[in-house]
């Protein structure tokens, strides 16, 4: 499949790119991602230190929140027991296997066995009777809601996923051509019948943990200064928030975790991960990884009720919450700043709205009135077809996806020794990224693809910037 620049005159899209601010020099402290809570280090450790004006004794709870989170989880019964109770299915047995070094995941290989840190999220077309309000979707019937391709003893995984793809080739203006790659996910050993004929299948990576407690501070008022549903601007940007449902409240929220946003907090984002990829209870979360088909699953002994404490979903919680921020590199450099204005002359700024100043009424001290830079808005967009997934989450529909934060992407290889990028892991670098938007993004990445080399490299010095 080919790609090619819309036959718009080359003149006139270089004279839209012209418009726009120049930026040639860095803006006052924009170094610091994170505000003061913004940490120095930049190496493979960057995305696993606390923020950096958490105080000495908090960080003691924050190492505690550490230990939940990268130790293993073990099977029901054990001398261990404020971590049994895994499975019995389940997708990883720790939450560090997913977000490696607090960092993103990848697709599996051709010939792993498991895909470990990318999941599958199943769901089937819902009816006009059915009342979603609080779960989002109707789960598969044999599957439930995620595919799980582990199991502990005594039980079969629900099979195996692989990943394969075909190229699809897009063309810039001066001829480089960019071979991207689609994804097509096959299913095998179903241990557990056929799946639903209409099921719904999304691919999703482990996503970068890194600043959650900042983003969790952001008032409503200002991501929904950003929302623009209908598009009164004309800009062709509809961003719009996901109402989902909070579990500990009993209200819907707008949602701001998770690709499609489907999570209001990051307590319940974590409870519903303890549940979905590692078959553990909690009391926000009772129920766990077994669908109400499968007897076998069900039948077998668990770690106690809830599996994840209060206490330990709380170290968790606190631990996700002051994962800190690293600094920019080169914010001054000529080329950074010439790719910067060709990010705004290009309106990716439009989703990845910059800066905010956090709420003074933060759940952490650290976290409040922090001028951060995250590169997002939180909203949903219309990404187009070729990204979509075709399946519903609340409020989202099949091609909406949340507008993903920047803060830390430059570092991705150096902490995860990998640049596989967007909600599946098809884009293989930054610029297979860019070149992957389309629907509300599809004006900002023709533009992009009328850019030289020379833009292109400034461009992608800018990213790996942040």
């Amino acid at each position: 499949m080919r790609y090619l620049l819309p036959t718009l005159p080359l003149i006139a899209l270089l004279a839209a790119c012209d418009s726009g601010p120049t930026f040639t020099e860095a803006e006052p402290g924009e170094h610091l991602s994170a505000g003061e809570a913004t940490v120095t280090k930049t190496d493979h450790n960057a995305f696993s230190l606390p923020l950096a004006n958490l105080s000495p004794s908090r960080r003691l709870d924050f190492s505690v929140g550490n230990s939940f989170f990268r130790n293993p989880w073990v099977i029901a019964p054990a001398s261990t027991d404020a971590r049994d109770g895994l499975g019995p299915l389940f997708n990883t047995n720790a939450c560090q296997n997913c977000h490696i070094k607090d960092g993103r995941g990848h697709p599996p290989g051709p010939d792993a066995k498991q895909a470990v840190s990318m999941l599958v999220r199943l769901s089937v077309p819902a009816g006009e009777a059915d009342d979603l309000t609080q779960s989002g979707l109707l789960p598969e019937p044999h599957y439930g809601g995620q595919f799980q391709d582990a199991a502990i003893p005594g039980i079969e995984p629900e099979g195996r996923v692989r990943v394969d793809y075909e190229p699809v080739v897009m063309t810039f203006a001066d001829g480089h051509e960019v071979s991207l790659r689609k994804p097509k996910l096959t299913f095998s050993n179903l241990a557990y019948g056929e799946m639903h004929p209409a099921t719904l299948f999304s691919a999703r990576i482990a996503p970068p943990v890194i600043g959650l407690g900042l983003l969790e501070s952001i008032s409503d008022k200002d991501l929904l200064a950003h929302a623009d549903p209908e598009d009164d601007d004309g800009d062709g940007i509809s961003g719009r928030a996901n109402l989902v449902w909070d579990r500990a409240t009993e209200t819907t929220r707008i949602g701001r975790f998770g690709w499609k946003a489907g999570q209001p907090s990051l307590r319940q984002q974590n409870a519903e991960a303890f549940a979905n990829d590692m078959g553990l209870t909690s009391h926000l979360v009772p129920t766990d990884s077994c669908a109400p088909s499968q007897t076998e699953c069900l039948a077998l002994p668990h770690g106690g009720v809830p599996e994840v404490s209060d206490s330990i979903l709380d170290n968790v919680t606190f631990y996700t919450r002051n994962l800190a921020v690293p600094a920019r590199r080169n914010v001054g450099d000529p080329q950074v700043l010439a790719g910067k204005t060709l990010f705004f002359q290009a309106n990716c700024q439009g989703c990845h709205v910059p800066s905010y100043t956090t709420a003074a009424e933060a759940a952490e001290p650290e976290l409040a009135n922090q001028t951060i830079r995250p590169y997002t808005d939180l909203l949903l967009h219309d990404m187009g077809p070729g990204l979509a997934d075709g399946r519903p989450e609340f409020l989202a529909n099949g091609q909406e996806w949340r507008t993903p934060p920047l803060w830390g992407i430059g570092l991705t290889e150096a902490v995860n020794g990998h640049t596989q990028l967007l909600h599946d892991g098809r884009a293989r670098n930054l610029m297979e990224a860019i070149l992957w938007h389309d629907g509300e993004a599809a004006a900002s990445r023709d533009q992009v693809l009328s850019f030289d080399a020379e833009q292109r490299a400034a461009l992608l010095a800018f990213l790996n910037s942040l």
